[in-house]
């Protein structure tokens, strides 16, 4: 067979099996490439994090949560106001450089200040923050470089690239921690970063040649949606009951992410920080791996068959039956079992059904009162949340089995919330 021969083979192999025209493989596959790297990194980056977090107390670590909740705020209002005056086209490799150049000086750092405890708590926020901005950029720009028809299509297949780097970024740590060190992960994950630059270019070449689509970055960059402030829809949440609804849901779910957060890095203090980061990393690779499989086999399913009520109350009817045998069975196994379940549980289940609701409100207050949901709700319910772990753990002295009845109350309150809501869907939420 000849490259002519070959190459139309190909293309009808992409045409069949993902909905991929001929004019489209290769900016599908660049865009695959490019969200692969990039959650690859983050996988890598986000265990080395993890593991630092069993140095510090409850309450050690509980202002470091503060911490980030205000830098991800000040962040977000400065991101909002750049991209208003900045074409968008050169805001992302922008982003991309800034953050891998910090790592790469946070590598130098550890090197030269091997054990500082303020280096690292500066990159355990530092990298909490960018967690932020490494997804969501990268799908900003998708949105800009394929029409809707393309991105029906499309937008499928390039998703597998993230769940492909969501796996490849925690099993490279689990593998090959121990023969690198968690100090030359921030390196690798730095270069990860930089790798998509090339690709952005050629996309952005492809955009309006092989894609047929006009360049709409100058759009982008007046579009209100961008600009906002990330505070500006809080009179839009405040005001709707169906919005405060999933404000409630939202943090009834970080408070069951936050407590066994807490409960995952206690037992993990003896050991060194690359055994921690091989244990966090196998955290996340059982979660990806179990959510992807999920996803694939029982997500679109369940909520088309099931109902919203029943799809929102399901994990957090799990967690009632987890947090039951967390309190019988006290063991740091247990517990592990239990955050792999209740993550991919989220990643495949909760998550998509939580977006979901978002699908009747219009779209000013979407785009408006989401960033307050995202920003005040999630990362202030991580502040909150993790005060009151320290406060209810240090006032009682709970242990393992008192954080589990506790766990179980919230979870079965998370349940009733999770039917409410589903109903209000049902109903049309505000309307």
């Amino acid at each position: 067979m000849d490259d002519a021969e070959q190459s139309g083979a190909l293309k009808r192999i992409f045409k069949s099996a993902a909905n991929v025209e001929a004019n489209e493989i290769r900016a599908t596959v660049l865009s695959f490439l490019w969200v692969f790297f990039v959650m690859c990194a983050w996988y890598i980056l986000r265990p080395v994090r993890d593991s630092l977090s069993s140095d510090w107390t409850n309450e050690q670590l509980s202002w470091l949560w503060t911490s980030t909740f205000f830098f991800s705020a000040v962040a977000v209002s400065i991101y909002g106001a750049v991209i208003s005056r900045v074409r968008f086209n050169l805001i992302v490799p922008s982003v991309y450089v800034f953050f891998a150049f910090s790592f790469i000086g946070f590598y130098i750092a550890g090197a030269t200040m091997s054990g500082n405890d303020i280096v690292n708590r500066i990159y355990y926020v530092w990298t909490s923050v960018f967690g932020l901005f490494h997804l969501s950029v990268f799908w900003t720009f998708m949105s800009g470089l394929y029409n809707s028809r393309q991105a029906e299509r499309l937008f499928g297949v390039i998703a597998v690239g993230a769940t492909t780097g969501a796996i490849a970024g925690p099993a490279f740590v689990s593998a090959f921690a121990d023969n690198i060190g968690s100090l030359n992960m921030l390196f690798v994950s730095a270069v990860l970063l930089l790798t998509p630059l090339p690709i952005m270019v050629a996309l952005n070449k492809l955009r309006s040649t092989a894609l047929g689509n006009p360049d709409t970055a100058k759009d982008l960059v007046r579009d209100d949606r961008l600009g906002a402030n990330p505070f500006s829809g809080f009179k839009e949440f405040v005001g709707s009951p169906y919005l405060l609804w999933i404000g409630v849901f939202i943090l009834l779910y970080v408070t069951m992410s936050t407590f066994l957060y807490y409960e995952i890095r206690k037992p993990l203090g003896d050991l060194d920080q690359v055994r921690r980061s091989q244990i966090w990393a196998n955290i996340d690779l059982a979660v990806n791996v179990l959510a992807a499989v999920t996803a694939l086999f029982a997500t679109s399913r369940l909520t088309t068959k099931a109902g919203m009520p029943r799809t929102l109350a399901l994990v957090p009817a799990i967690m009632v039956v987890a947090w039951t045998v967390v309190s019988v069975n006290p063991t740091a196994l247990t517990v592990f079992v239990v955050q792999v379940v209740r993550r991919a549980g989220n990643y495949a289940i909760t998550r998509p059904a939580r977006e979901m609701l978002f699908t009747l409100v219009d779209s000013e207050t979407r785009y408006k009162a989401k960033p307050v949901i995202d920003t005040v709700v999630y990362r202030g319910g991580d502040v909150m949340t993790a005060w009151f772990y320290t406060g209810i753990v240090g006032a009682f002295g709970l242990t393992l089995t008192g954080v589990a009845a506790v766990g179980a109350v919230i979870a079965a309150i998370w349940v009733a919330v999770g039917v409410m809501l589903g109903r209000k869907y049902n109903q049309g939420g505000d309307g």
